[in-house]
């Protein structure tokens, strides 16, 4: 970070404080101004933290791949644009890596997933000067414009728990830092917001569909780009919270039932379906090869135990086969959500990390107890947006538990599923409070009636 970013760092921030305030005058919700603006401000001060963070205290890929390779590109552009412009355009495959910066980063390029950001960065790099604070600030209000759509869906879907919205969204501290400068996961969360709201716009509101449909689109393809997994994990259960949410307003019972199993058994070959479409050109995640995966990735992160001082075991015996996989998959959800514990933190950056997953296993715990097994379980499958958010959650859960073993990067993995997951508790909880006025209302009615 040099003394230019520092000059130029307050300008900036007007003129997106300037384009979010034209923004927020459209807003007539006066609780939504406010959220507006906090939201904006903590970002804001966010992308400053995640500068400071990977630029003086440790080393990442924000500053070792995405910055370094964006900018080299940026720069060799600005040397000779006609020769070289062509390199922003090519995929990542056909780079050639005789442009790199850095031959260590040999190979990373083969990954569009990878080659998107630094390719990102070179573009803003035009705007910026090629300063990382700046760009680590552009990328955390990339971020923050489909974050706050993602508070819309659930304001507008529950206005009367925006403070737990806003808690679970705007003021969580993972998903806050590690979308908020020059990573996949700024891209991830503003893509997943935006696509979000727009399938909300399309299905539910009906509003600017076209519009709306090209915004999902292009949402959707990026983060089938970025991050695969959260298609797969997403899609199917987003659609069936919109069938089950159109199945409620059945007042035949037998009709909801006979629906209701039919629109699980399809999801579930849908899921099976989509996996194996979405990801037949990269593998990785391909119902036939995903043991294969998770095997491959376990092993490598095995292999960097000793370097890697991060690094845990999920303690479950893997060999490879799906049956395997399954028995795992208890202790990769445990460790997606509730890791690393307080004893497992051997940095500042992990212990912070793991002060949130404690407040997690509490909050857990409290909202389990408070509704009752029974409660709890019946509003998970009762309530369709319920469902939604927490299976969605799980599924992700899975996928980044079982193949991440290292705790600086499974903080990062598992950004895009916190939110939903809490929001799943938060409205459960709310669930059981409003189970338990209803009772005490019918019973002081009945005491009345007595008397």
């Amino acid at each position: 970070m040099s003394f230019t970013d520092i000059i130029l760092f307050p300008f900036y921030v007007l003129i997106f404080h300037l384009i979010f305030s034209v923004r927020r005058k459209r807003i007539n919700d006066p609780i939504l101004k406010k959220y507006h603006k906090q939201g904006f401000w903590i970002k804001v001060f966010s992308s400053i933290a995640f500068t400071i963070f990977f630029a003086y205290l440790t080393t990442g890929d924000s500053t070792s791949l995405y910055f370094p390779e964006g900018q080299h590109l940026y720069e060799l552009i600005l040397k000779d644009p006609a020769k070289n412009i062509h390199l922003l355009f090519g995929p990542g495959s056909n780079y050639d890596e005789i442009f790199l910066k850095d031959s260590y980063n040999s190979g990373y390029f083969r990954l569009e997933s990878n080659f998107i950001i630094s390719r990102l960065v070179a573009i803003l790099a035009f705007f910026t000067l090629g300063k990382y604070l700046l760009i680590n600030l552009c990328f955390s209000m990339i971020s923050y414009s489909g974050v706050w759509r993602l508070y819309r869906f659930f304001y507008e879907h529950y206005p009367q728990l925006h403070k737990k919205l806003a808690i679970a969204i705007i003021y969580l501290p993972t998903f806050i830092f590690w979308s908020s400068g020059i990573l996949k996961d700024p891209i991830c969360t503003g893509m997943l917001g935006w696509m979000t709201y727009s399938l909300y716009c399309i299905f539910e509101k009906r509003q600017s569909i076209i519009k709306n449909l090209v915004i999902a689109f292009l949402a959707a393809y990026i983060l089938y780009i970025v991050k695969v997994y959260i298609i797969i994990s997403y899609l199917p259960f987003y659609a069936l919270y919109l069938v089950l949410s159109n199945i409620q307003r059945v007042k035949n019972t037998f009709v909801k039932i006979a629906a209701g199993v039919a629109i699980v058994i399809f999801c579930i070959i849908g899921l099976f379906a989509l996996a194996d479409k979405l990801t037949e050109e990269l593998g990785n995640f391909a119902l036939d090869k995903i043991a294969e995966s998770v095997k491959t990735q376990q092993t490598n992160f095995i292999n960097m135990s000793d370097q890697a001082e991060s690094s845990f075991s999920l303690g479950v015996e893997y060999d490879g086969s799906v049956i395997s996989l399954l028995k795992m998959t208890p202790a990769a959800i445990a460790a997606t959500f509730f890791r690393p514990y307080l004893w497992e933190s051997k940095k500042i950056s992990t212990f912070l990390s793991s002060l949130e997953s404690l407040a997690l296993i509490l909050l857990t715990l409290y909202v389990f107890f408070k509704a009752g097994p029974l409660k709890f379980f019946r509003t998970l499958f009762t309530n369709s947006m319920v469902f939604f958010c927490f299976f969605y959650s799980v599924i992700f859960a899975i996928f980044v538990g079982a193949t991440t073993l290292n705790f600086g990067t499974l903080v990062r993995y598992k950004v895009p599923c916190l939110p939903f997951y809490i929001i799943a508790l938060f409205l459960i909880w709310e669930a059981a409070i409003i189970a338990k006025k209803n009772t005490q209302k019918a019973t002081l009615l009945v005491e009345t009636e007595l008397n």
